[in-house]
């Protein structure tokens, strides 16, 4: 049995945020997305505007921010589909430490890969770019990440009391956007301002930091208990532990009701999180890399300071209000990219809003899903479906974000993210409120 409070095994958890969050910040948002745009785009010499971006693929066509969405989308169903099987199984035979290591290994190794990415211009004049089979290790990263943290979240309710999750959960939030712009930074000076190696040393430098950090954690994070044998057929085993989970959650009303919110306001963050860079590189203009990177950069330490002051403000009014205010900012932002977001100062003004917001939004989720959970020992389980319904939504993101992409232009995309958020919150505000979602009392 776990001991709730234990200070080691907490600063064990909050370690991997620390660990981890190198993937969503160098990977996702900040060093790869700008060497796949540069080696896939042709861009104005003067205006710098995008003017060729179209990329091959087995023989099919795409605009480069097409296809990403596209991959990154495909690694999201593989990880919903796979997710709850494995969780299942975890907790049905103790080994939630051992999948989350696999999983952490496998992102951390395949963010390395990307060093041996490339892309090749046809011969002939407008021809695409190839895509070789480099582009893979990307795919991988992404389902290695998103499924280790299926294992790490569902911790939290184990570790912590419920009057303890909003500060733990902001802590870890915190911890990783101070850890993984720690090393952006050291990549900015070992890459671009001494040159000392080239960009492209940035993955490996991700590896290295995101296993030799979670080592740390997985020293202090204890076994989880076999809540029975596993016998027979251990995929059948984990779908049948995920279907008891499902029936219990639809007799539960706060609890299936969040579950939709945030299916349908989370798809839309993660969403923005993953192509923003993507939108920067081709609708703001004269926008440069150094604008990008400080960008982001912006958003990682705005984003410790949301992540403790949307917790601070849901102990005064709640946790359902919280995440409320933070979904009305985050339609608030869409529309004014949408109109207004056209040079570099203003994609800055952007960037600290959705620092503010982001950190926030995303630790709160965490901790509101974390005190709704009934008393169980299926820890895993309850957690697999918090991320099967966040990785269904970024799938749905992510390919909304693509398709209308493809058919319009990718401003167009990010306004129609609006619908997402507004669906949410009127979910959102039939949530019945439960004890652990009210305010607290602070003497």
């Amino acid at each position: 049995m776990i001991e709730k409070g234990d200070k080691k095994i907490i600063r064990g958890w909050v370690m991997y945020d620390w660990a981890n969050s190198v993937y969503p910040l160098i990977i996702s948002s900040a060093i790869f997305p700008i060497l796949y745009e540069t080696q896939t785009s042709v861009k104005d010499p003067i205006t710098k505007a995008t003017i060729f971006d179209t990329i091959s693929v087995l023989g099919m066509e795409f605009k480069n921010t097409e296809f990403y969405a596209y991959l990154i989308c495909l690694s999201y169903i593989v990880v919903a589909l796979l997710s709850p099987v494995l969780s299942g199984i975890a907790d049905a035979g103790g080994k939630r430490k051992l999948f989350m290591q696999f999983f952490c290994y496998l992102g951390a190794i395949s963010s390395g890969l990307l060093y041996f990415f490339h892309a090749d211009r046809g011969a002939a004049e407008g021809a695409p770019f190839y895509i070789d089979w480099s582009i893979l290790a990307l795919f991988f990263g992404s389902v290695g990440f998103w499924a280790s943290l299926v294992y790490y979240n569902s911790y939290l309710p184990e570790i912590a009391e419920p009057k303890d999750h909003d500060k733990i959960s902001a802590r870890g939030f915190s911890m990783g956007y101070l850890g993984s712009s720690i090393l952006l930074i050291i990549v900015l000076i070992l890459t671009v301002f001494t040159k000392a190696i080239p960009i492209r040393f940035a993955f490996p430098l991700v590896s290295i930091w995101w296993i030799s950090f979670a080592t740390y954690s997985f020293i202090r994070l204890p076994k989880s208990t076999a809540t029975s044998k596993v016998e027979g057929n251990i995929i059948l085993k984990g779908y049948r532990e995920v279907y008891k989970v499902w029936k219990e959650i639809k007799l539960n009303i706060p609890l299936k009701r969040y579950l939709f919110s945030f299916f349908m306001f989370n798809m839309a963050v993660q969403t923005i999180m993953v192509m923003a860079v993507a939108f920067a590189n081709k609708e703001v203009r004269g926008i440069k890399q150094q604008d990008l990177i400080i960008s982001i950069l912006i958003i990682q330490f705005i984003g410790i300071l949301g992540a403790y002051l949307l917790s601070k403000i849901s102990g005064l009014i709640g946790n359902l209000k919280s995440i409320g205010i933070a979904i009305v900012i985050w339609i608030g932002l869409c529309l004014g990219v949408y109109y207004l977001v056209y040079e570099p100062w203003q994609f800055y003004i952007a960037a600290a809003i959705v620092g503010l917001v982001m950190g926030g939004i995303q630790s709160l989720s965490r901790s509101t899903y974390s005190k709704l959970l009934p008393e169980t020992k299926d820890l895993t389980s309850y957690f697999s479906f918090y991320d099967l319904a966040e990785k269904i939504g970024l799938a749905v993101g992510t390919l909304t974000f693509g398709v209308i992409e493809g058919m319009l232009d990718i401003r167009t995309s990010i306004l129609s993210l609006v619908i997402f958020f507004a669906i949410g919150l009127i979910i959102l505000l039939f949530v019945p409120k439960t004890t652990n979602l009210q305010h607290e009392t602070r003497n």
